[in-house]
């Protein structure tokens, strides 16, 4: 029997602050911030596991106010199927895809560069028509790691984004976002990772890369937090960033 992922274990400790509480269906469950304070784990964490609770039917989202206890606040511990948690898919994204980036950047050739180009034109041209698809993001991504020639980094990068891609956790917590406007700033990020690949600098690549993959966690974070008073994302203020 495969052993739990953290975000389930944490998940069934949510469950039982429930029933600690003796929560009614209708009442407000803790803030994330004070479940993560309280069970001693970061908040992405925490998210994660409320998703799973949330995809289960033990607690559900009202935007902009937080999260409640459902009618069926005892549902099923066990998931449908062994998701990862998508905080933890980008960190893995994040890990591995910089490295392929530096070294990309010391095998890319002139058709590969060719090649990212027409991919950025094609994230621009999903954007310039309010496309929701990110066939131009996985594009881009996958031409990286072709860039570096060998073929079992781009079946590595293949699988990270066959994982999202068949994820009912990283689908949900799409659905607790509208705004679009966060898409130019990862097409930005993207200019930059290309800019160091056609300069051939292993460094810049690695770094422009992991900073990618962290705005993206960022983001991510900031628009999906239904426990921020503002959660609206027809409200949304990009996330500063730095470098």
């Amino acid at each position: 029997m495969n052993k739990p992922r953290q975000y389930q274990d944490i998940a069934r400790a949510i469950r039982d602050l429930i029933a600690e509480a003796r929560l009614k269906p209708g009442d407000r469950l803790t803030p994330e911030r004070g479940l993560s304070e309280r069970l001693g784990v970061s908040r992405s964490l925490v998210r994660e596991a409320l998703i799973l609770l949330e995809i289960e039917g033990a607690v559900e989202v009202r935007k902009g106010s937080g999260i409640y206890i459902s009618s069926n606040p005892h549902a099923t511990s066990v998931p449908a199927r062994d998701d990862i948690g998508p905080f933890e898919l980008l960190q893995a994204r994040q890990l591995i895809e910089a490295d392929i980036a530096g070294f990309a950047a010391r095998m890319v050739t002139k058709n590969d560069i060719l090649r990212l180009r027409e991919a950025l034109e094609l994230e621009r041209a999903d954007l310039e028509r309010g496309a929701s698809e990110y066939s131009g993001d996985r594009a881009f991504h996958r031409l990286i790691a072709e860039a570096t020639q060998n073929s079992v980094l781009v079946d590595v990068v293949e699988e990270l984004w066959r994982k999202r891609e068949q994820s009912p956790m990283w689908a949900r917590l799409h659905n607790r976002i509208f705004e679009t406007t966060y898409r130019r700033a990862w097409l930005d990020d993207h200019q930059a990772i290309m800019t160091a690949l056609q300069a051939r600098n292993p460094e810049q690549a690695q770094t422009a890369m992991w900073q990618h993959l962290g705005n993206v966690r960022d983001t991510l974070m900031a628009l999906s937090d239904v426990d921020d008073p503002a959660f609206d994302g027809y409200l949304f203020e990009p996330v500063s960033r730095t470098g």
